[in-house]
């Protein structure tokens, strides 16, 4: 039977025996995106007629955003390199917006936005013969279960909230499953891998850079705005020194994030390549180890630490695994047996945490709010709802126990809402990937895929033991950057396989 060519027929229309399948923009005919257009239409001018100056603003920039959309969707990808920009900016631009415009917008629903957006551009643009084999894996099942437990957690009797749930849920579970799945679809060539450690690794160099300024220059008034309210003055100014924050949240989450990108960066320089290119990965590396020493965190030295002890592991390296921990031993000893440098407050303040390890002031109250937690999660093995502590606690169910007690931990957040069964699934969750990650890794033939692969893999594992001590494992842009990473790491094998890095799969 001849083809019919599509502009033949309307939207949907049968021809013959056969229903023509409509392409993504062909849905636009339809009742309900028409409602849609016309339902945006009619509140655009609604609030055009208010006396806000916002909608003004809005008119100004609609243009620009729509440019963007056209963009994502012809490359779906750039939607989710603008997360990762967006989740590097996009605090810092609410500390400049509260300073100057006096309000604080909800900026942190552009990650939702893209997400979504970046999701609609792929299943419109390949409507018909969209590709979902890069996505259909391990990795995607499990954490997929992650994601139904979590929407599970709607119907948790101990939850007291539920729209804390659904902010809460963004962070926990909704990032992780939709961004993994989201770079398996998108991001299917070599070539997203070397784009995206630009992009990550050039941000970092950005961020530190600014950390710098803070440092030995001064505030600018936004900045000076921000640290002055109690709670920020208490846990960023110590003793008369500043925690350097640069635009991230906290000190906390600048220093892992350096710590971060100063592992992979010096697994980069490790790997086989250019003497230039090696120097120039190292110097990033040190780079990004001096600003998480100016952010005071000190937690986050064992990401670097741990990071390059899988990195050796993993690369089979067992020689040098052995000289890690001579190195370890001596950097343990120069803090512990020694006193010099004591005179330079990052130095003093790592050699203190050492030094004191759990006797920490700090530490003694965390392990205080564990066994609160403890006493009280004794009786709900799923916990006490997702967004019942921490901030949306405080914010959505103030009096509750959870609320008033700090987790302080990534791991025991998860512990405190979704009990110890939401906690063995996201412990499981990540064991299946660092293992079976590994073992794709070791598989690799091609030794700079490799490397890139084992910088990435290093970082993740840094970032999950330093959870432990902080709840930095969901914050944007780590978050975003674990998610991309872990994609990669099961995406390898496939480019692997192949000689021009596309997806053959």
């Amino acid at each position: 039977m001849m083809q019919t060519r599509l502009n033949d027929i309307g939207p949907g229309e049968r021809k013959g025996d056969t229903l023509l399948r409509p392409s993504g923009s062909e849905l636009l005919y339809r009742p309900v995106p028409l409602a849609g257009i016309a339902l945006a239409t009619l509140l655009l001018a609604r609030l055009l007629a208010g006396t806000s100056p916002a909608p003004a603003v809005l008119l100004v920039l609609l243009p620009f955003v729509a440019v963007f959309v056209i963009m994502v969707f012809r490359s779906p990808s750039l939607g989710l390199f603008t997360a990762l920009f967006w989740g590097f900016f996009g605090i810092g631009a609410i500390r400049y917006m509260s300073y100057y415009l006096g309000t604080v917008p909800q900026l942190g629903l552009a990650i939702d936005g893209l997400l979504v957006l970046t999701f609609l551009a792929f299943f419109l643009t390949n409507y018909r013969n969209a590709d979902w084999k890069p996505a259909q894996n391990g990795l995607t099942v499990i954490v997929l279960g992650w994601l139904g437990y979590n929407i599970l957690q709607i119907a948790n009797p101990e939850s007291h909230s539920a729209i804390a749930w659904f902010y809460a849920v963004r962070g926990v579970a909704l990032y992780l499953a939709g961004y993994i799945i989201l770079a398996f679809l998108v991001l299917k060539q070599k070539k997203h891998v070397d784009i995206f450690l630009m992009v990550w690794l050039g941000l970092s160099v950005i961020s530190v850079l600014w950390g710098i300024r803070q440092n030995y220059i001064g505030l600018d008034p936004a900045e000076q705005q921000w640290l002055s309210t109690p709670k920020h003055r208490a846990t960023h100014l110590l003793f008369g020194h500043l925690r350097v924050f640069s635009f991230y949240t906290d000190a906390g989450q600048f220093g892992a994030a350096m710590g971060h990108a100063g592992i992979s960066a010096g697994i980069l320089a490790l790997g086989k390549g250019s003497m230039k290119k090696r120097i120039f990965f190292g110097s990033m590396s040190l780079l990004f180890i001096f600003g998480l020493f100016i952010s005071g965190t000190r937690g986050a030295l064992i990401i670097p630490v741990a990071g390059f002890m899988v990195y050796l592991v993993v690369n089979r390296n067992f020689r040098m695994v052995a000289l890690g921990l001579a190195m370890m031993a001596v950097v343990y000893g120069f803090f512990q047996f020694t006193t010099i440098g004591q005179g330079n407050y990052s130095i003093a303040r790592m050699r203190d945490a050492i030094r004191q390890g759990a006797n920490t002031p700090s530490m003694q109250v965390r392990l205080n709010n564990q066994k609160k937690l403890a006493s009280y999660l004794a009786s709900k093995p799923f916990g006490g709802g997702v967004g019942s502590a921490g901030y949306w606690g405080q914010r959505f169910s103030p009096y509750t126990l959870l609320a008033q007690t700090p987790t302080d931990s990534w791991y025991v957040r998860i512990w405190a809402e979704e009990g110890i069964v939401g906690l063995y699934l996201f412990l499981a969750m990540m064991l299946y990937f660092f293992l079976e990650g590994g073992r794709r890794i070791m598989n690799l033939k091609d030794h700079v895929l490799k490397q890139k692969m084992l910088a990435v893999y290093s970082g993740v594992f840094g970032i999950t033991v330093a959870s432990y001590g902080n709840e930095i494992f969901g914050q944007m842009p780590t978050a975003i950057i674990n998610y991309i990473s872990m994609s990669f790491v099961f995406s390898a094998s496939r480019w692997d396989k192949s000689e021009n890095g596309e997806d053959q799969s």
